[in-house]
């Protein structure tokens, strides 16, 4: 499995996204993105986080960083995420697992003493040079998104983020 380290050149990756377009990484150099990975629409914590990540967005654009979404959920169930909820997010479907995969997200998982294979919450900021700046665990959903902004705002100043196993506080 693959274990990306801050300062790796991020996975690229062409992927569908809910308006019928198509994303690739690579195509985004230039500009910093910022990629959530999360497990389910439509879930409690995804739904809290996608609308953070909305409410937001516009503070993200003013720092030019393209702000992706990605589950491996398919498009339709993302189309109806979105208008159920306002999300203004773009919304990227990995059903595939392949850039989840790349990014060493699909995992063992551990619940209520049942193991499984899943998605592990994650965010990551990809530098204008396509390579990895900050890794965040998301193990509390509440104030990721603003905690991925301040991870961003420390990019851009040049205090390059440090892989962080922690949950935003």
């Amino acid at each position: 499995m693959t274990q990306l380290k801050i300062g790796d050149i991020a996975p690229d990756f062409t992927l569908p996204r809910d308006d019928g377009s198509t994303v690739t990484l690579s195509a985004l150099r230039g500009q910093p993105v910022v990629i959530f990975f999360y497990p389910e629409d439509d879930s409690g914590g995804c739904t809290d986080e996608n609308r953070e990540f909305s409410e937001l967005a516009a503070d993200f654009a003013n720092r030019d960083a393209a702000l992706i979404g990605i589950s491996p959920d398919d498009l339709d169930k993302h189309r109806k995420f979105r208008a159920k909820y306002g999300l203004t997010v773009p919304l990227v479907a990995d059903p595939e697992h392949k850039a989840i995969a790349g990014f060493g997200l699909w995992q063992l998982k551990k619940l209520y003493g049942r193991e499984f294979m899943g998605l592990v919450r994650t965010s990551f900021i990809i530098g204008a040079d396509g390579r990895v700046a900050a890794i965040v665990r998301a193990t509390r959903i509440k104030g990721h998104a603003a905690k991925m902004l301040e991870a961003l705002d420390g990019v851009l100043s040049g205090g390059a983020g440090k892989a962080r196993k922690g949950g935003s506080r």
